[in-house]
């Protein structure tokens, strides 16, 4: 019988048939952007990284973790195609490993595709400097292969200096082998609605204080060739 609807309900998973799938998937090239590379279980996976973010206590991480390992196992078992530890696998809750395993999907970096099709590369020739940013910059920028990282490391084969402007920043040191500069949107206290309301002026602001360092380094570097 089917599963209900939920993560949970994969504890109870017994065995996949894929009869269902339509023939032409087996036909199609299909290439998934994912924004992240988390594998599907584990420490870095869909539970563990994402369940917080939405509400999930400790206690229900683990139950949710439990339930996607098993899936996994019965997809290696079923279908023959270990996602478990694939990264991206984890993308979407866990949507990654089901597309690999029932179309035979390509996971893809989203940030990589999204360069190419911008041909960034071709647009970097002659720049001077990258601004990027996100409303959150922290450890899972780096790490999970974000837009931002994708677009610091794509200008650093470059050679340009990169900066980057968050609503809040966290893991710094990380971010910092990533980025030159670092500038965050809110240097107040507020409550995140009151963030939320002034986006365009703070973010205006934080765009303004960045320009002015750069303004001054560059009066301090002409300073200095004039010396």
């Amino acid at each position: 019988h089917e599963l209900p609807p939920g993560g949970l309900a994969l504890k109870q998973l017994a065995r996949i048939h894929a009869a269902g799938v339509h023939a032409n998937w087996k036909q199609a090239e299909v290439d998934v952007a994912c924004d992240v590379t988390n594998p599907l279980t584990g420490p870095s996976g869909a539970s563990a990284v994402y369940g917080p973010q939405k509400g999930a206590t400790p206690e229900m991480v683990m139950e949710l973790d439990a339930a996607l390992k098993r899936f996994a196992q019965i997809i290696r078992r079923d279908l023959g195609v270990d996602v478990e530890q694939l990264p991206g696998a984890g993308a979407a809750g866990g949507l990654g490993a089901g597309l690999v395993a029932f179309i035979g999907a390509r996971l893809r970096p989203g940030a990589e595709m999204v360069m190419e099709a911008l041909r960034l590369d071709d647009r970097l020739a002659g720049t001077q400097l990258v601004i990027t940013g996100e409303g959150r910059l922290d450890s899972q920028t780096a790490r999970f292969g974000k837009g931002p990282a994708a677009v610091a490391r794509h200008a650093r084969l470059a050679g340009i200096p990169v900066v980057a402007i968050g609503g809040s920043i966290a893991d710094e040191t990380e971010l910092r082998l990533l980025f030159d500069g670092l500038e965050a949107t809110v240097v107040e206290p507020c409550s995140l609605d009151e963030a939320i309301a002034q986006a365009r002026p703070l973010l205006v602001a934080a765009s303004t204080r960045v320009m002015r360092l750069l303004l001054a380094g560059h009066r301090l570097a002409a300073a200095h060739s004039d010396g």
